[in-house]
């Protein structure tokens, strides 16, 4: 069993789709509105292309991915910092910590060290039944809400990641 992390690029679009899809669907079955739960090849495309989306292989199949939005893009988080989202786990790869795993290098290899970021943000909709949970359990702390017009209700969180700066 040999992970790797690495950069995504557009010939590993289709395979992304098909992790998203089966990842997505509980929240599809929840009614929440994230856009990666109704993701079709052109936004991955899209994601691939303009923001910083990463990949965890297993033995050459990926297994999950997040992505980050950058400031200076199309979609900046509210802090002026990355923005962490579409983060994915394959189903038959979960519960297994690959989720945390992948989170916990992004934070340290990318953000930390490679970017020197002092802090990251996320959100997630205030009607899911664990994530507000799930993320504060792994540092991140609540910093704000809106109401995007997705159905819900965007609850943003941050994660101090140096002190230093």
């Amino acid at each position: 069993m040999t992970r790797r992390y690495r950069m995504a690029d557009e010939s590993d679009a289709k395979e992304l789709l098909a992790l998203t899809e089966r990842a997505y669907e509980p929240i599809r079955r929840l009614g929440i509105h994230f856009a990666a739960a109704h993701a079709d090849l052109d936004l991955v495309l899209n994601n691939i292309r303009k923001n910083a989306c990463y990949v965890m292989e297993e033995d050459g199949r990926i297994i999950a991915t997040v992505s980050i939005r950058m400031p200076w893009g199309q979609q900046p988080g509210p802090y002026g910092v990355p923005h962490i989202w579409w983060f994915a786990v394959d189903p038959a790869s979960g519960k297994k910590g690959v989720g945390s795993e992948l989170l916990e290098w992004l934070e340290q290899t990318i953000l930390r060290d490679t970017l020197k970021v002092p802090f990251v943000s996320l959100g997630t909709a205030d009607k899911h039944p664990w994530l507000i949970d799930m993320y504060e359990r792994k540092g991140y702390v609540r910093s704000g809400e809106q109401d995007l017009g997705k159905g819900h209700i965007t609850v943003y969180m941050k994660k101090q990641l140096r002190t230093d700066l």
